[in-house]
């Protein structure tokens, strides 16, 4: 949790008002979000999964690069990044074949 604060502050205030997690463990540490960084946490019902739609596809694509069987923080940093950067880097068709960078960007500019 505290890595993914260190991801999310720099971000300005309405980017990081909230985020939504499926139900892993690995979330357990979901209070330290609002009083560290301001955002709000929200969990998806169990057996939901059109409500977590967005994290399937995106735990689908990122299947490409971690195997089940990988040990996430055995990654270092630098390969986080590079996975992080292709699949950031990705065009989609939900965001008229632009790039999530470019959609989160276009949204970013719309704060100023």
């Amino acid at each position: 949790m505290n890595r993914l604060m260190a991801v999310m502050e720099p971000l300005p205030q309405p980017a990081r008002r909230s985020i939504t997690f499926d139900r892993g463990i690995e979330f357990c540490s979901w209070r330290k979000l609002k009083p560290g960084i301001g955002t709000e946490a929200w969990f998806c019902d169990p057996q939901a999964p059109w409500q977590k739609g967005s994290v399937e596809n995106l735990n689908k694509r990122a299947r490409r690069y971690l195997p089940r069987d990988t040990f996430v923080a055995a990654l270092s940093n630098r390969e986080m990044k590079a996975i992080c950067d292709r699949l950031n880097g990705t065009p989609r068709r939900c965001l008229g074949w632009r790039t999530p960078t470019e959609a989160f960007r276009d949204e970013m500019m719309k704060l100023r």
